[in-house]
This record gives C-alpha cells, structure tokens and sequence, in this order.
C-alpha cells in the first residue's frame, strides 16, 4: 500500500466534531428511547393515564426521529470518504471493513448486554417485549447484519438500524467507486458520482421507499441517506441553495404521489444540515456541553438502552404492580439508567472499537 492510499484510507476517521451535528444525534437518540419506554410495555401501559396525548404521541410518531440518523450517516459519510465527490480510498474494501468493525464490535458488545439483561427481565415478568433466548445461528446471523434479510427476531430493539448503516454505507461507496473507475477527470467524476446518488435516491423516493418489502434493505432507506450526502455536496457550491432546492422540489413531489413522514422528516433534517453548513454553524452551534456529550454517546445509548428498560420494567412490574405514579418513576429511572448505561459504554467499548485497525 503506498503512502497516498494510507492517507486516503485514513480519511474516514479524521475530521473535528461538529457541534449541530452532535445536537441533532442527541436529541433524536432521546427521542427513539422515550419512544421505546412508551411502545414497550408494561410500565408504560400503567402509567399512560397520567398523560395518554403524550405517551400516544411518544409511541406513534418519536420513532421517526431514527430518520434523522440516516440523514446524519449519509451526510457524514459524504464528509468523510468524498468531501469534494469524489472517492478519496484506493480501497473501498478497507473502507468497508472498517466501517463493519466500527458497527459489529460495539453491536456485538450490546447483544452479550441484550441476552444476559433479557434473561434477567424474564425472571421478573413475563412480556412480549422480552426477546427469547436465542440459537447460534440468531446469533451468527446479528454479528454478520443479515438479521433482517435473513427474517431472524431481533435481540434488541434497534439492531435492525445497525444493518442498514453498513448497507447504506456500502451502497455509497459502491456508486461513488463505480464513479472514480469510469470517468477520467475529478470534475467528471465528482458529476457522475453525484448523479449516481441523486438517480438511486430518486428511485428509492418513487418505488423502493414506498413498497414495505424492501424494508430490510438499503433501497427502502436510501434516499434519507443520499439526502444527507448531497447536502454536504451541494452545499460547497456557490449556487448550493439552489441546487439544495431542487432536491427539495424533487422530495416534495415524491410526497405528493404518497405522503411519507419519515421522507418529510429526512427532509427536514437535510435542510437543517444545510442551513447550518451555508451559514457557517455548522460546527460552532449550540455549544452547551451537556448537549455535546449526549450527541456523542447517542449510538451507544442506541445499542443499550433496550435491555435496560427491560430489566428496570421487570422490577417495577414486580414493585409496583399497576400503580400509575410509580411507574411513570420507572420510566424516568429506565431513562436515566439508559443514558448512564450509554455513556460507560461509549467509554469503554465503542470509543475503543473505533480505533481498530485494518492492516490488510
């Protein structure tokens, strides 16, 4: 490997954080908890009469802040392996081997949490939100993202997200790879790779995202996550609000033929990251450092928040019985233990695991 391609295939890691970035990550990742605390029973189903309208709400619609991380993925991705749209690794391969070890080794770390607190929450109630115990081939299938394709239950709520980033990210790559092998200037890579990613996303808004079949895979997802990376794109342009507003027009018209809020949500998401990186904010707002860390730790409160409300639900199943107010304090304790819970493993599993080499 020469010294270009180990600067190029270092490119993915390198970049300072940016704070609306982080802002957006924790307030969505707050949002997918309480939506679990409320979908997922039973201390919620006790507590709901204190205030139905909200815990309805968290339960019917927070879920689809899960559209924000795509959006998120896709315009970090963008940032990361082509910020002028072009791919920078010599090695899409490394990329990719990268990426499935940054998602596996933590993911991988949160199921042995998820099976372990499930057990635990079954000794304490019976529910249908705890997983049952699984077999070796669940287990091979989690650890290698093909739960879903291959229709295996999933261990923990949410595992479904961390197959179709790895998806998504490989969807990504393979266009903007296809782009730097066929064209023969940078410039002409840079058009073709954007319209690669602007012609699938078009797919995915028209066909791909409205037939449920395809949910387990990367077309059902794409175009949140190509909104994402071509905002990072076209916003570098002199005449990016333009362009941004094409894509936007072309979105609408999507949800005019059938109205999609996860496709309404992206899309907000992808104009927030817009406005953000032509106004120059992007990396300077908010600046509150308690927002700043929850950003951080969102994927790890992502991956382990579900067990834990599990084993914090069993305990108050068996406390509290049907009591409204203590209940609704099990959810606030399920909420707070999530988070602590996130943040130790942040520290010790998935900061590490992002450091793992690749040496081939």
């Amino acid at each position: 490997m020469t010294d270009a391609d180990a600067r190029n295939d270092a490119a993915p890691a390198s970049g300072a954080r940016l704070g609306f970035v982080d802002a957006l990550k924790a307030g969505a990742s707050q949002l997918i908890v309480l939506h679990h605390l409320a979908f997922y029973g039973p201390m919620s189903d006790a507590a709901a009469p204190l205030a139905p309208a909200l815990v309805g709400w968290f339960s019917e619609y927070a879920r689809i802040a899960v559209q924000v991380f795509l959006v998120i993925g896709g315009f970090l991705g963008a940032r990361a392996m082509a910020p002028d749209g072009v791919l920078l690794a010599g090695r899409p391969l490394r990329l990719l081997a990268r990426r499935y070890l940054r998602l596996v080794v933590p993911f991988a770390a949160a199921l042995v949490l998820a099976v372990a607190l499930s057990a635990i929450a079954r000794l304490g109630m019976e529910h249908d939100s705890i997983p049952a115990a699984p077999g070796l081939a669940q287990i091979g299938a989690h650890l290698l993202l093909l739960h879903g394709l291959l229709d295996y239950d999933a261990l923990t709520a949410g595992s479904w997200y961390v197959a179709i980033d790895l998806q998504l990210f490989a969807l990504l790559t393979l266009l903007l790879w296809l782009a730097r092998g066929t064209a023969a200037s940078t410039a002409a890579r840079r058009r073709l790779g954007t319209t690669l990613v602007a012609a699938l996303a078009l797919a995915s808004l028209f066909h791909f995202n409205r037939d449920a079949r395809w949910d387990v895979s990367a077309p059902y997802f794409f175009a949140a996550y190509a909104m994402g990376a071509l905002v990072w794109w076209l916003s570098r342009h002199s005449d990016g609000p333009i362009r941004i507003a094409l894509m936007a027009a072309a979105t609408a018209a999507a949800l005019l033929v059938e109205f999609r809020l996860r496709i309404a949500v992206a899309l907000l998401a992808a104009l927030a990251l817009a406005a953000s990186q032509r106004g120059g904010w992007l990396s300077r707002w908010p600046t509150d450092g308690a927002i700043a860390f929850l950003g951080r730790i969102g994927y790890s409160v992502f991956l382990v928040h579900f067990p834990v409300m599990l084993v914090v639900g069993a305990a108050f199943t068996r406390m509290a019985g049907a009591d409204p107010w203590l209940n609704a304090l099990g959810i606030g304790l399920a909420w707070a233990a999530s988070v602590a819970t996130g943040a130790l493993f942040h520290r010790f599993v998935e900061r590490p695991a992002g450091s793992l080499p690749v040496t081939w």
